[in-house]
């Protein structure tokens, strides 16, 4: 179907100039709405219309636009215009002509308001209506039909803003990656039940960074604070249907526009864009980076038969990977029905200028990106060394900050860790699985526990990449929380209303026992033991940690590993802690401290050599529980061993500070016994002079602070499923 413009809209009237003045041609850049002082410049990519005409509203609650003026200047592209005499508060959309041929993959429909993909401020979120979608809703030709119904009333605005900040006093942290610990967190759900934070702060990004949060973040010990995405982003409608939220909020609108219900002040949308910078000063101001989670693989309009509310309109081809013989269709390498076309030079664009946009005039410190993968994907495969990652390392501005990647996506060959090129940090799937494997007490991955402690070098090392490049995790957003990770050895989803068909049934999870909540002591004790064993392991592995937030605070969601749609206390924090809560986060808080005291736990390389160094190539060696050291024979054919000792030398020329410098530190010795019996540890022989200590037992976990001698020539007894840090000073 191939409608001229002009046939499916009545041209508009002439619209006289605002305030009497001409309108002027404007400027292709920067794209977006941008605000001089005088007047504001419109800028909006699209290559393959027939025209483009700009809305403004005088009120964001109008159901028709005010005024509708046609955009006459095309640079390589990019229609634009300047208006003098129109400033922040302006509320606009677009409508953009030209054919409708779905089957070839245009998509153009005048009678849909679009949202400016360049948008800074949202000015009034989407209500949904049939009327959204480019079709007709239920027709017999599905998306090939063509729906002449105005979305005006129900379609999101956005919003002129004034960008200015006062950011005197702030000073960004820059905390080497090597000494970075992750708390990843969510908006909302972090200060929800928060009973400290003041109420109307509760939920929002001025509660994120009040005073109670920082004080707790502060305490645990963690160096960064990394936010679900804050992002603009939309709840599906049959979410909505079923009284179900799209919480997690990985279904993006506008790239430049944070959130606005995550704004305690929303009278207007500038303030949601100052609310967050002032959240990302006050982090700033307590040594606290800000890594934002985001979503570039796909956004909210869906498959082919999805809502027609900014891309899709303006250049569906532009911004989309299409089939290549079927362009009606979507190439789905991410699951939510699209795929941002990353070949295209303009889709790069907008990743990148966002990208710029959240670290220059935002101040945030660093990303981890969704689904990395799919962006890596140049015709069908991943390709590390891709137009995007080029544009990355190229830019001066991002290629200094904190890059991380979910190094996968849903397409063939998508699973790509330890792939991802120099100056990127991964999320190390193949460290969550061999940790909760070895404690769950499986067979076979005593080789593999050791790789993932001492830095997962058998996937970065080989390229050149440093221990810093694994992002070490146990628990995170997506999956079962630590307390659950230990109550269920299944999944516990029907919240979701989707007949717990939802969510993975992969979780390498033991219930210790008993499925669910339970009354029995030992099994409690067990949990708890679990517990500090996976937050020990976590710390004491050489790589970056990230802490799923609420696990130090026992936080359950019911055994739901996919809570993704679950605004509610299923998915919020609760600091409203029993005693063995307390005592849990009373241990783990100094775990986390004492890991930050000591260098040797975050090694800035794999191996370094130091001519001047009394023994090379033993800065690590690795020993079986009768104190004889692991030989290849253990390794290879040692498939029963569940116990083993980690000895790290506190004189390694790898042990570096911030900046860069070797410092000497403390020797370690990490027993780890996966066992569910006692075992007998004996000490090394060569390691047997006086001075160590039990710094840290799972079993005891209110050892002395100081920690407890240990006797000389007497092995140490492991309990069962246990693990014990032993610490010798040099």
């Amino acid at each position: 179907m191939n409608l001229p413009a002009e046939s499916v809209l009545t041209p508009p009237p002439s619209v006289a100039p605002v305030k009497g003045q001409p309108y002027q041609p404007g400027a292709p850049f920067p794209q977006g709405a941008t605000w001089d002082g005088a007047g504001v410049n419109f800028a909006l990519f699209s290559e393959a219309s027939e025209s483009v005409e700009l809305c403004l509203f005088d009120q964001p609650g109008q159901k028709v636009e005010t005024k509708r003026i046609r955009l006459r200047e095309r640079t390589n592209g990019i229609w634009h215009i300047y208006i003098p005499g129109l400033g922040p508060g302006q509320a606009y959309g677009y409508r953009v002509h030209g054919p409708y041929e779905p089957q070839n993959g245009l998509r153009f429909n005048p009678h849909k308001l679009l949202l400016d993909p360049y948008v800074k401020a949202i000015a009034r979120e989407l209500k949904w209506a049939d009327e959204l979608f480019g079709y007709g809703v239920g027709h017999a030709e599905e998306d090939l039909s063509f729906d002449e119904r105005d979305s005006a009333a129900f379609a999101p605005l956005g919003m002129v803003v004034d960008d200015s900040f006062d950011w005197s006093g702030e000073q960004r942290p820059s905390v080497a990656w090597h000494e970075t610990a992750i708390y990843e967190a969510h908006v909302r759900g972090l200060t929800r039940l928060h009973p400290d934070v003041p109420e109307n702060l509760r939920g929002t990004y001025a509660g994120a960074a009040s005073e109670p949060i920082l004080r707790h973040l502060k305490q645990l010990g963690v160096t960064a604070i990394e936010l679900m995405p804050v992002h603009h982003f939309l709840h599906d409608r049959h979410l909505i249907d079923k009284g179900l939220r799209n919480y997690w909020g990985y279904n993006t609108l506008g790239f430049f526009a944070p959130e606005p219900s995550y704004a305690a002040q929303r009278s207007d949308p500038g303030d949601v864009i100052r609310e967050f910078k002032e959240m990302v000063k006050r982090f700033h101001h307590a040594g606290i980076e800000v890594i934002l989670d985001v979503v570039y693989n796909h956004t909210a309009e869906g498959n082919q038969l999805g809502p027609t509310l900014s891309f899709r309109g303006i250049d569906n081809l532009a911004y989309y990977r299409s089939v290549a013989d079927q362009p009606r269709y979507y190439m789905d390498y991410t699951g939510c029905g699209n795929t941002l076309n990353m070949t295209h030079p303009h889709s790069l664009k907008l990743l990148m200028d966002s990208l710029r946009y959240w670290v220059n005039e935002m101040h945030v410190d660093g990303f981890r990106f969704d689904l990395a993968a799919a962006l890596a994907r140049e015709l069908h495969d991943v390709d590390r060394l891709g137009a995007f990652f080029d544009t990355i390392y190229q830019d001066p501005v991002l290629a200094t900050i904190k890059l991380i990647a979910e190094p996968w996506d849903l397409g063939p060959g998508g699973y790509q860790v330890g792939n991802f090129p120099v100056g990127w940090a991964e999320w190390n799937g193949k460290y969550r699985d061999t940790v909760r494997k070895f404690w769950k007490g499986d067979l076979g991955v005593h080789s593999d526990i050791a790789t993932r402690l001492n830095g997962s070098a058998d996937l970065y090392e080989r390229t050149r990449r440093l221990p810093s490049a694994s992002i070490n995790f146990v628990t995170a957003h997506d999956g079962f929380t630590l307390q659950d990770l230990v109550s269920y050895d299944h999944k516990h989803n029907e919240a979701n209303q989707d007949e717990n068909r939802d969510g993975t049934d992969d979780n390498n999870s033991w219930n210790c026992g008993h499925e669910g909540p339970t009354d029995d002591p030992m099994i409690l004790e067990l949990r708890e033991r679990q517990k500090r064993n996976f937050w020990c392991t976590l710390l004491f592995s050489q790589g970056v940690p990230m802490i799923c937030g609420g696990d130090e605070l026992g936080r359950a969601q019911q055994g739901n590993n996919n809570s993704y749609c679950l605004d509610n206390e299923i998915s919020w924090s609760n600091w409203h802690l029993d005693k063995p809560q307390r005592a849990f986060f009373e241990f783990a808080a100094s775990v986390v401290q004492y890991r930050r005291r000591h260098p040797n736990f975050h090694r800035r390389s794999f191996y370094e050599t130091d001519p001047d160094a009394a023994v090379q190539g033993e800065n690590v060696e690795w020993f079986r529980s009768d104190g004889e050291k692991m030989e290849s024979r253990d390794w290879e054919d040692g498939g029963w061993m569940r116990t083993l000792g980690m000895f790290l030398r506190g004189d390694a020329p790898e042990i570096r500070d911030h900046a860069g410098k070797h410092v000497d530190d403390d020797d370690f010795l990490l027993l780890l016994n996966a066992h569910h019996e006692p075992v007998k540890f004996r000490i090394p022989a060569k390691l047997t002079p006086p001075g160590w200590r039990v710094v840290f037992d799972t079993a005891q976990p209110n050892l002395p602070a100081d920690g407890k001698p240990v006797p000389k020539s007497r092995p140490i007894t492991l309990t069962g499923r246990s693990f014990v840090v032993l610490n010798r000073k040099r």
